[in-house]
């Protein structure tokens, strides 16, 4: 059980006053619909206006408190203002806020802890190239690829999301990207990713055929691809279902790169900084990619993004390679250093692979007794329940992945959906998650695969208004009693937390 004063979180939640969205949140979300753009996505899934927000929780302007299962698309792997990252960008405010390319001290500490954090030999070994979005790293890094090899062309992966920045979008594989985007750039050849539950070239669910096709269309003058320099890859798919795949997949992707002179670059934009229960997810597999693309939670919420890649890639870039007014802000890197030194101090990535463990089979006992999911995969705290209409033919059931998202948020947990066909629910909550807001997020997600299943013709419970927390007995629409402790105060700066 947590102590009180070891709280990051509101220990109330969840807690629901006024069904979403409340009636101060439907003001805001009016404004905000009449000033901003109508191309806005999230507010269209979780219609509700944030006041606060506390390690894994959120609270809204009507006072609903919500468990956090989104954290930002795993922005904020160790919660919401986390109170060492929050004291480290406070003494930043008091000293200098940008400073272009020059030094600093910020600039250098951040540097130095990431250089000595990057996976395998590029450990101590590697050169970094700032960037301004996640996707302008991916686009970076293949632009990197193309120059060090004086090559052109990049293999990139069925169901990838790689951004919308740019020329990023054309190694992104969603149809509905591209038709926004009047900047496709680059040469792209696209495969399938190896998804062991729905295969495409192995009906196995392993990779050899891919790996034997992607032999062919390197060594196969005839294959249609006149020349490659890299293959951009997630370790896990992350918008495109968080897809596992077999575990030679990343070893033998080494190998070909390897073979025919290909650059690796490994996209861990969001699988990556403890996410999968080791600081990156190709520490899995042991597998070293020659470029790693970084952003999300390297600023514990302030963007910051960037390319790491060995010291002896290239023996010089051209000055001006790449630019970006705000590359590298000093609150981000303040931020950054202490987010590092937050993941490699303690034991939390060992703790996330083991309660990550613990959850994945949580999840996989609630599908046991429900035909909607299909399948429960992942690793560590990126854990995805993937939906189907028919459990024989794996028919992906994007309604009621969707349902579901609904379902849970008027219960009180937020949890966001992925996959090609929106039919997968992710789990992403901050590695710093309460045990306690865990146990009842579980319970509400079971909950609400109940209120689902309710056969046809009988309406489903409605999840009752919960009055503030009064006392022990005061109880939640899921049946969970709540803890009769105040939300603790943020611990003072220096304190170790979780």
């Amino acid at each position: 059980m947590t102590a009180p004063e070891e709280w990051l979180s509101f220990p109330d939640a969840p807690r629901v006053l006024h069904p979403p969205p409340g009636p101060r949140s439907r003001e805001l979300l009016a404004a905000q619909q009449k000033l901003e753009t109508d191309a806005v996505v999230y507010p269209r899934h979780f219609p509700i206006a944030i006041a606060e927000a506390r390690g894994s929780t959120v609270e809204d302007v009507d006072g609903n408190r919500y468990i956090d299962w989104v954290s930002g698309i795993s922005v904020l792997n160790l919660g919401h203002r986390h109170p060492r990252v929050q004291a480290a960008v406070e003494r930043q405010l008091n000293r200098v806020w940008h400073a272009l390319e020059l030094p600093t001290e910020a600039r250098i500490e951040f540097l130095e802890e990431l250089v000595g954090s990057l996976p395998g030999h590029l450990r101590h070994h590697a050169k970094v190239l700032f960037t301004v979005t996640g996707g302008d790293a991916v686009e970076t890094a293949v632009s990197l690829a193309e120059f060090a090899r004086k090559r052109k062309g990049t293999v990139a992966f069925s169901g990838a999301y790689h951004g919308v920045h740019g020329g990023a979008v054309n190694l992104t594989s969603g149809r509905k990207f591209h038709e926004t985007s009047a900047f496709r750039g680059g040469t792209v050849v696209r495969v399938p990713f190896p998804d062991p539950y729905r295969p495409t070239l192995d009906p196995d669910g392993g990779c050899a055929n891919l790996l034997r096709y992607l032999e062919h269309l390197v060594a196969d003058p005839y294959s249609g691809v006149d020349g490659l320099a890299a293959v951009v890859v997630e370790p896990i798919l992350g918008e495109g279902g968080y897809v596992v795949p077999p575990e030679e997949f990343l070893p033998s992707l080494r190998e070909f790169c390897d073979r025919h002179d290909l650059l690796l670059i490994a996209d861990e934009i969001q699988s990556g900084l403890g996410r999968t229960g080791k600081m990156w997810a190709v520490d899995h597999a042991g597998v070293t990619p020659d470029i790693v693309c970084i952003a999300k939670t390297i600023g514990g919420g302030i963007p910051l993004s960037l390319v790491a890649y060995r010291d002896d890639l290239v023996p010089e870039l051209p000055a001006g390679f790449h630019i970006g007014t705000f590359r590298a802000n000093p609150l981000a890197l303040a931020a950054g250093t202490e987010v590092l030194r937050l993941l490699k101090g303690g034991d939390l990535l060992e703790r996330t692979a083991r309660r990550g463990e613990r959850t994945k089979q949580r999840f996989a006992e609630l599908a046991s007794s429900h035909l909607s999911i299909g399948e429960v995969r992942g690793r560590g705290f990126m854990i995805g329940v993937d939906f189907v209409k028919d459990a024989p033919g794996r028919t992906p059931w994007g309604d009621r992945a969707k349902a579901m998202r609904r379902e849970l948020l008027h219960r009180g947990v937020l949890m966001h959906t992925c996959g090609p066909f929106d039919n997968v629910l992710r789990f992403m909550a901050p590695l710093v998650i309460e045990d306690e807001l865990l146990d009842r997020g579980l319970e509400v997600f079971d909950a609400s695969l109940a209120a689902l299943d309710v056969p046809h013709g009988r309406a489903p419970p409605v999840p009752r208004p919960t009055a503030p927390m009064a006392g022990p007995g005061l109880v939640r629409p899921s049946g969970i009693v709540p803890p009769i402790h105040p939300a603790p105060s943020p611990a003072p700066p220096g304190r170790e937390l979780p």
